[in-house]
Order: C-alpha cells, then structure tokens, then sequence
C-alpha cells in the first residue's frame, strides 16, 4: 500500500507529459543542468578562494614564531 509500482510511475509520468509538454520539460531539465553547473563552479572558487585566503595566515605565523625567538635571543 505504500509504495508505487512501475505502472504507477508511468501513469504519473504521462501525466505531466500531458500537462506541460516535452519542450517545456527539455528547457526545465537544461535550466536546472545549468544552475547546478553554476553552483559546482561556484563552490570550487569558493574552495580555492579559502585555500588562498589561509596560505598568509601560516606564513604570518611562522614570521611571528620568528620575531618571538629573535626576542628571546636578545634578552639571554
């Protein structure tokens, strides 16, 4: 009772082909292929943007650990 059979899915499928036709399904299906190409490319800059955005950071931190032993140098 709870699940749906393949004719089930057929009848459903025929259904919306009736309602709204293969050109406007075709045109939904490359709308939808192209916003989720669009969110791939755009997670991928968002990647790379954090991958440089946190390479300063270490070589921030090694100049500080640097200017710290300096210091440390200086005062023995």
């Amino acid at each position: 009772m709870g699940s749906l059979s393949i004719g089930h899915w057929l009848i459903v499928l025929l259904i919306v082909l009736l309602i709204f036709g293969t050109k406007k399904l075709r045109n939904l299906g490359g709308d939808l292929g192209g916003a989720i190409k669009n969110f791939r490319a755009s997670m991928r800059e968002g990647e790379a943007d954090a991958k440089a955005s946190s390479e300063p950071l270490a070589g921030g931190d090694t100049a500080q650990t640097d200017g710290a032993a300096k210091r440390d140098d200086g005062k023995a």
